[in-house]
């Protein structure tokens, strides 16, 4: 598409989680419908929006770092807009002009729909405009996106957390648990599969406690064996379920239904019981280890993962050695690691015993250690082992020097492999779907350096190959139902956050 005919071109920086990546889709399309384009890589842009994330250390400097480096270009090009979004933004409100009051819009994680309207009316008055709504108004979904990947789409069923952990910031900012229609949800995937797309990931604050605000405690369950029923769909995952709410009818759903990856990442966030309690997580270490003894029985070539945090106000060495305990007896394919840093408006950050930050970090560092370890230990396991990988699209960062591309496994694990060999039918491209053998374990990917067993090509890889990319519209179905809904409009639609 061109970008110097169409219309003005935006650029949109994206910080923090999924949901946020997925929040920046939404951002997208709506730019797109207003006629805006996307600047040419190298090319200064006409807008610059900026989807902030409130969780991360130091995200208040990062953002107002980055809007300092803008300002020359602002003053350069006074009809440049700046556009700034996202949990920070819900956080700071008008405190985000004062500190930089070359930004011409501020809005909030409840009110991305507003933003072509508030960038046309900045522009009209010469004049920042901040909006910040205290509750969602009009659920993501109906929304349009523009999709980053023309192979794997994310598909958010609920936005904002009914818990109260005590160091995350996040129910104040998204709210309270909103729960998607599983019509809406189904209507989505079926959009997104029209187009192409091999794999979902369905996405929530908690996505395992989907159906708390229509009443149905095994919803979960049920929308996962719907999707099972969308043909065309090879893959679906989900992220991030809470284990005080993971229960044994979503580990049958994820057993039975074909479709659904044998990937697990459920933070564990500490393996000391005092402090899960003082970070009111509601449940404990034995709690956790029990859900995974019963996935693995359920599915043996299951592949977990987890958050943790290092270092919470008042962790002793005793509880420390607790988490590793924990570690050691999960057998995590790999771990997300934090050391804890303080986010203002939490009570963790009035606890006593805050950390010192050379204990944090020594911890951290044997922390990393041992799971390192461990998952080099589980991922030498699978040399030898037969997998299917959806290629993907930059994952390797020395695929360019091996000659190799890269892929996820069935499982989320990142194997690296060599594109050759007579089952290879012309160019593997991202997008595609291989078969081969792990030569190598790491621990952080797999090594696949034979012959490409098999290769198929598809929808996905041709798409990647035009340069195309999914375009999703909003959907509204009402009332709540399972199964795939039974008239559907023209595939250009279907979406949700």
């Amino acid at each position: 598409m061109s970008t110097t005919e169409v219309g003005k071109t935006y650029q949109i920086r994206t910080f923090g989680c999924q949901m946020n990546v997925h929040d920046s889709e939404r951002l997208a399309g709506q730019l797109e419908e207003a006629g805006y384009v996307p600047a040419l890589e190298g090319a200064a842009p006409d807008l610059v929006v900026f989807n902030t994330c409130a969780v991360r250390e130091n995200a208040d400097n990062k953002l107002y770092g980055t809007l300092g480096h803008l300002r020359p270009a602002k003053d350069a090009n006074p009809g440049m807009q700046i556009a700034v979004g996202g949990c920070l933004a819900q956080k700071d409100r008008g405190e985000i002009v004062k500190r930089a009051p070359w930004v011409d819009v501020v809005f909030g994680t409840h009110n991305l729909g507003s933003l072509p309207v508030l960038l046309e009316r900045a522009r009209h008055n010469a004049e920042a405009e901040v909006e910040i709504l205290e509750s969602l108004e009009t659920f993501p979904s109906t929304l349009p996106a523009r999709r980053d990947s023309a192979y794997s789409g994310w598909v958010s069923i609920s936005v904002g957390c009914n818990n109260t952990c005590t160091f995350c910031i996040v129910p104040s900012l998204r709210g309270k648990e909103r729960d998607r229609r599983p019509g809406e949800v189904l209507a989505e995937v079926e959009a997104l599969v029209a187009e192409g797309v091999l794999e979902v990931t369905l996405l929530g604050q908690n996505v395992n406690s989907y159906g708390v605000e229509f009443g149905d405690r095994q919803a979960f369950s049920k929308l996962l064996r719907a999707c099972g029923s969308v043909d065309g769909l090879e893959r679906l995952r989900f992220t991030s379920p809470h284990p005080a709410a993971f229960t044994d009818d979503v580990i049958d759903a994820m057993a039975e239904t074909p479709n659904v990856c044998h990937q697990l990442h459920m933070p564990l966030q500490s393996g000391s019981d005092r402090v899960l309690k003082e970070m009111r997580r509601s449940y404990r270490s034995s709690r956790y280890l029990s859900i995974l003894d019963k996935v693995r029985a359920a599915m043996p070539d299951a592949a977990i993962t987890t958050d943790i945090i290092v270092g919470f106000p008042g962790e002793t060495e005793e509880d420390f050695q607790a988490t590793l305990d924990v570690v050691r007896q999960a057998r995590f394919s790999s771990a997300f690691t934090f050391q804890y840093s303080k986010r203002p408006g939490t009570p963790a950050a009035e606890m006593p015993g805050q950390l010192p930050k050379e204990v944090v970090q020594e911890r951290y560092d044997r922390l990393v250690e041992l799971q390192n370890d461990i998952a080099w230990q589980e991922n030498k396991k699978l040399v030898g082992q037969k997998v299917e990988l959806l290629v993907a699209t930059g994952e390797g960062r020395k695929d360019a020097e091996t000659q190799r591309m890269s892929g996820r496994a069935r499982d989320g694990r990142l194997v690296h492999f060599t594109p050759a060999g007579p089952a290879v039918d012309r160019a593997v491209r991202p997008g595609d779907v291989v078969e081969t053998v792990v030569t190598y374990g790491a621990p952080h990917h797999l090594v696949a350096d034979g012959d490409v067993l098999t290769h198929r090509r598809t929808r996905a890889g041709d798409n990647v190959e035009a340069g195309l990319r999914p375009k999703t519209d909003g959907v509204s179905l009402g009332l709540p139902s399972f199964g795939v809904p039974k008239t559907q409009q023209p595939v250009t639609g279907g979406c949700g956050a």
